[in-house]
């Protein structure tokens, strides 16, 4: 892998150069099982080029690139998975801006990198609670994951203040009720972040929550609730 071609300013954009020579080295790290295994192993599904880069072979790529912001954005409009998944891992979070946000969310068609940009990047940003309380109404299934991945991942994080985190037990409450799949898991995800790593207060407001689903009508809702509740009272038994 070439090393990244001179200092670049910090947000300048990426040339073609830059570009191409971190798309030949995805190539060559790339796994043709890991390609093959994505969508029935990992349930990875996407419509854009994929070379089957692992994450494991995309971190070391990332350390060696450092924070571009530049070169994070040319990646992800490259409109390879791959690239993208990079991208996520070597952007700045202090020059993400909610535009930006919007305009990746768009692109979101599966779980691996929604998820992947909430945790690595998108949590980070200043935007962050903004998004998620614009996503969390979004139409789009990867997109409103997007919303209650961005809430897990700042609780799992610590980011956010309390008040925060309280929106966010409103928003989950309001979406247990969407059936898709990558929502549901979404929305579960988060409240079992919130349970696990918020204030008191929030631990038992999440609790509450949880066993508030559980004893829904709603078959989603008492899934979302019964399997927070389970990770819940398997972490007081493991605490006591």
């Amino acid at each position: 892998m070439p090393t990244r071609p001179g200092q670049k300013a910090i947000g300048k954009p990426a040339g073609p150069a830059d570009v191409a020579a971190v798309l030949r080295a995805l190539e060559q790290d790339a796994s043709a099982q890991y390609r093959a295994d994505m969508g029935p192993r990992y349930g990875i599904v996407t419509k854009a080029p994929v070379y089957g880069t692992p994450v494991a072979k995309l971190k070391p790529i990332a350390r060696r690139l450092g924070v571009d912001h530049g070169l994070a954005d040319a990646l992800w409009r490259s409109g390879s998975h791959d690239a993208r998944m990079l991208a996520t891992m070597i952007d700045d979070p202090a020059l993400v801006t909610p535009a930006q946000m919007n305009r990746w969310a768009k692109d979101f068609d599966n779980w691996a990198i929604v998820d992947t940009a909430c945790f690595n990047l998108f949590d980070r940003s200043p935007h962050a609670f903004g998004q998620i309380g614009k996503w969390a109404n979004a139409k789009d299934e990867f997109v409103k994951r997007a919303a209650f991945a961005l809430l897990a991942s700042c609780a799992l994080h610590g980011h956010g203040s309390d008040a925060d985190h309280r929106k966010g037990l409103a928003l989950i409450e309001g979406a247990a009720g969407d059936d898709r799949n990558f929502v549901k898991k979404g929305v579960n995800w988060a409240l079992r972040a919130i349970g696990a790593k918020g204030s008191p207060e929030l631990r038992a407001g999440a609790r509450d929550l949880a066993g508030q689903l559980a004893a829904s009508e709603s078959a989603v809702e008492r899934w979302i609730g019964r399997d927070a509740l389970r990770v819940f009272q398997k972490a007081k038994r493991q605490a006591g």
